[in-house]
């Protein structure tokens, strides 16, 4: 797909890299979204990156949609210059995976056909990648997960979730920052603070950035104040 650029409103500008989901675009859009930062600085008030597409929300009386759209466009398929695709952090989350916090792990294992012990394996021995930040403050998305556990969600979702719910949903895995209703499938539970608006950066991670799990047990997961599904 050839580069694509349209203004979606006043304020704001939605660039396409490309219309499939592909995990190579990732650092094409963390390089694209770093360019823009740099070139047009205080014009820009906030980069949205997806899978496939950078949002763009401009101040109009510093850089006008259209500005930016003739920029891009200018700059054509320059943009899809990358960096190393493992030049972003590498961060660690801790996870208690338990049916205590993770109602959906016997289901997980049911539908791989393994133990729960071998989803616990399976899911923290990826390495992922932060190919998008939405849905909620903090809320990353991940990918990929082992193709034999990714579960698709409920048909239902759940009314509401505890903080730090570990969800698997295909081959997309994420952490809850925060209470909410969700449709993923929940495996365990991470204790670690996602989302801190009084601290910088506010979250751990960033798109690009590559993530793993680390099981922990429950006495240290306790020890940290871990949420139980009960609460």
């Amino acid at each position: 797909m050839t580069l694509k650029v349209e203004q979606v409103s006043e304020t704001t500008v939605m660039i396409w890299l490309d219309n499939k989901i592909d995990l190579a675009l990732v650092p094409q859009l963390s390089a694209l979204c770093e360019r823009i930062r740099q070139h047009f600085s205080r014009g820009v008030v906030e980069l949205i990156p997806a899978y496939t597409s950078v949002l763009v929300e401009v101040n109009v009386r510093l850089l006008s949609p259209e500005g930016l759209k003739t920029w891009v466009m200018n700059q054509g398929d320059s943009l899809r210059v990358t960096r190393d695709a493992g030049s972003g952090k590498q961060v660690t989350l801790p996870v208690y995976y338990h049916p205590s916090v993770g109602p959906d792990l016997a289901a997980v294992a049911e539908f791989a056909g393994v133990s729960e012990q071998e989803v616990i394996a399976r899911h923290s021995q990826q390495t992922y990648t932060v190919c998008a930040i939405g849905f909620a403050p903090g809320f990353a998305f991940l990918a990929s997960v082992d193709e034999t556990i990714a579960m698709p969600r409920h048909t239902t979702p759940r009314h509401q979730i505890p903080a730090g719910s570990v969800g698997i949903a295909q081959q997309q895995t994420a952490v809850y920052p925060a209470a909410s209703p969700a449709g993923w499938q929940i495996i365990g539970n991470c204790p670690k603070v996602l989302f801190n608006p009084r601290q910088s950066p506010m979250m751990p991670f960033d798109v690009g950035d590559t993530v793993r799990f680390e099981p922990m047990s429950e006495s240290d997961y306790r020890a940290v104040g871990g949420q139980w599904w009960q609460d």
